[in-house]
């Protein structure tokens, strides 16, 4: 006798569904009808085709953004992985420290992306800004607004400022549900700490690991209040990422067309991204694990 499934759930789901078809795939229609035709003004379209992709991938402007925005997920994601398992591990797990650590850790994640940009912009002025005014009083030339490279290291140490609590909070949660029943067995076959690292904790944090890399990858790529507060994208194009070149696009110049092939270019490339980092991330779950220590 076959066993009934009750469908009531997909009643409760509902709801839930219709608010993300409202906010996500009609607003996603709309570009997707904007990037395959061309205006004129006064509400008039063209049929364009594909014509408005088959421009971006062809253009430098469009190459040189995209390889800025691979450059800089790749610098946050090498240093803010790494840095934010250190940090973790070295947080205490026991006592009066770890609510103070937790909120210290959680203080950036609460502040606004806008305000960290206006923070960061005025820490790193060289006549107010103390960051800026203490190189400069070191006979260190850091001029963000007229230096690419200084701009760069303005941008990423922002970034890495703001967003490796994440990383921290998560890691420190992943460490936090491994049973003590494996450090003791460590202890007891006296395995060094880079051995508890390498074979305890290490292998309990993939999950965690995998979800902030997912986090910290989608965030660096669609990066945009921060840099444009800082930096409005200079010195010259040096800073400016995909996420400002598409505002640039849409807002500045007004081509929509071209804006809205760019923006379904953006979607896609991080969907496969994070598909490619999911899946092989995930293989290594499916792979049978050998000694602990």
């Amino acid at each position: 006798m076959e066993r009934q499934v009750n469908q009531k759930g997909w009643l409760m789901v509902l709801p839930a569904i219709l608010v993300v078809a409202l906010n996500a795939v009609i607003p996603l229609m709309t570009v997707v009808n904007y990037s395959v035709q061309d205006s004129f003004g006064n509400n008039q379209f063209f049929w364009a085709g594909m014509s408005w992709f088959v421009e971006l991938l062809h253009s430098e402007r469009f190459h040189a953004a995209l390889g800025r925005q691979f450059i800089f997920s790749a610098i946050i994601l090498l240093i803010e992985i790494p840095l934010g398992i250190i940090i973790a591990l070295a947080m205490p797990r026991k006592g009066w420290g770890v609510p103070v650590c937790l909120v210290l850790m959680a203080l950036p994640l609460l502040i606004p992306w806008n305000v960290v940009g206006t923070i960061w912009q005025i820490f790193g002025r060289m006549d107010i800004g103390l960051l800026g005014h203490t190189l400069a009083s070191l006979g260190i030339n850091y001029n963000y607004t007229q230096e690419p490279i200084a701009a760069w290291l303005t941008v990423i140490i922002m970034d890495v400022w703001h967003w490796t609590s994440l990383v921290v909070l998560l890691c420190y949660a992943g460490l936090s549900s491994i049973p003590d029943v494996y450090y003791q067995a460590a202890r007891i076959d006296g395995a060094s700490r880079w051995a508890i690292f390498r074979y305890i904790q290490l292998p309990k944090l993939k999950r965690v690991l995998l979800i902030a890399v997912l986090l910290r990858f989608m965030d660096s790529f669609m990066i945009y209040t921060e840099p444009f507060v800082v930096t409005g994208g200079g010195p010259g194009n040096s800073t400016t990422f995909l996420s400002i070149d598409l505002v640039k696009m849409a807002i500045g110049q007004f081509d929509l067309g071209p804006a809205a092939a760019m923006s379904l270019i953006y979607f896609l490339i991080i969907l496969l991204l994070c598909w490619i980092f999911y899946t092989v991330m995930s293989l290594e779950d499916d792979e049978p694990q050998g000694g602990v220590l």
